[in-house]
């Protein structure tokens, strides 16, 4: 899977763009504030359908413009078309999968699966388990085929759930069945989660080693409620407490993963360095999963890799990446400090982010 055109047209800063990337290696620099991190962005909402850089979309438009789009197409038999437009007078996006405008946000996620590594990225160490789930809850969407189906039903249970425990006053008879919902759809999502993270863990591990090995580093999977009890027992059991908290405190929207070194909280001892490489291998571990089990790619959306890493640990980052053979697109200030780090045979493609309207121009492309 890799992208053969990227247009971006009203996004911030960035000039419209056309640019038909390698299918390996992409490296974007520029001074700060040229454009770079928003270019990743562009790609970003493309295929994910949101920014990571804002919650609401309109900010990602250019000053004064009425409406960004993006556009892209990604390598197939017959090449797989993908668009993504908004308005700033609307909040709705328009997207469009293989010119079909009827298409849900779930379809494009499907259709480029992305992985970003990237400042925030450190969420995964340092932030709530709502980030921990999203990752995990990734990794299970793109290789379980039932799971998005549960997802919805389980959010669908516990929101109805918890407005019953907002009201103060409970129907036992009403909440019983969202309860019961819950129950089953929870459990259901516990158990794909499970059988992803088992194939998901010796994956990491691997990886890990590869870039940086931490001795008593473990990664476990925690699902949300007693293990020793089913779910149904649980909602059950804790409804009172529920009702005086007014929501579900227990459940498959608890679920984390819990990164630990010698029983300590990962990110209490790790330099930042080191959890910037932990991070990595968690992203790229990903990557490496999906491509086994479906024979797909991840592209890679690398903001700063040089950041925080010394030459070693620049080259290993680099040598994992051309070894899953995907594509990746990779931002930095000075472009010599990626120099050297690939093979002469791996495609890799430069270019050179300016200011406002001076746009983007390809420097070179080696291999």
């Amino acid at each position: 899977m890799s992208m053969t055109r990227l247009s971006l047209q009203g996004l911030r800063n960035l000039a419209p763009l056309d640019m038909s990337p390698s299918p390996r290696i992409n490296v974007i620099y520029g001074v700060n504030g040229s454009g770079k991190t928003s270019l990743l962005e562009g790609i970003h909402i493309l295929g994910m359908g949101r920014s990571f850089r804002t919650r609401q979309l309109k900010h990602a438009i250019q000053a004064e413009a009425p409406y960004m789009t993006l556009y892209g197409k990604l390598a197939g038999d017959p090449e797989v078309t993908l668009g993504v437009r908004r308005l700033r007078a609307q909040r709705e996006l328009e997207l469009r999968l293989r010119g079909d405008k009827s298409v849900r946000l779930a379809d494009l996620v499907e259709a480029m699966p992305l992985q970003l590594i990237n400042p925030d990225a450190f969420r995964l160490l340092e932030g709530s388990p709502a980030g921990r789930r999203e990752f995990l809850d990734w990794g299970v969407f793109h290789v379980k085929h039932h799971f998005l189906d549960a997802w919805k039903r389980t959010r669908r249970a516990v929101k109805h759930r918890n407005a019953l425990l907002r009201r103060g006053r409970i129907d036992p008879s009403e909440i019983s069945v969202w309860e019961q919902e819950l129950a089953i759809w929870g459990e259901q999502m516990d158990v794909l989660r499970r059988a992803w993270f088992s194939d998901f863990l010796p994956v990491f591990e691997q990886t890990l080693e590869q870039l940086l090995p931490v001795p008593g580093l473990t990664l476990r999977y925690a699902r949300g409620w007693d293990k020793q009890r089913s779910l149904a027992e649980v909602l059950r059991d804790s409804r009172e407490t529920d009702l005086q908290m007014g929501f579900t405190q227990q459940g498959p929207q608890r679920a984390d993963l819990r990164i630990r070194l010698n029983k300590q909280p990962a990110v209490e001892v790790l330099s930042r360095g080191q959890q910037k490489l932990v991070v990595s291998a968690l992203k790229l571990a990903q990557g490496r999963l999906l491509e086994s089990t479906a024979k797909r790619h991840c592209i890679y959306l690398i903001d700063d890799l040089p950041a925080e890493l010394d030459e070693r640990h620049r080259l290993r980052f680099c040598k994992l990446l051309e070894d899953m053979q995907c594509q990746a697109f990779i931002t930095s200030v000075d472009p010599t400090a990626l120099s050297g780090m690939w093979q002469p045979e791996t495609a890799v493609a430069m270019f050179h982010v300016k200011h406002g309207a001076q746009g983007l121009s390809q420097l070179l492309t080696d291999g």
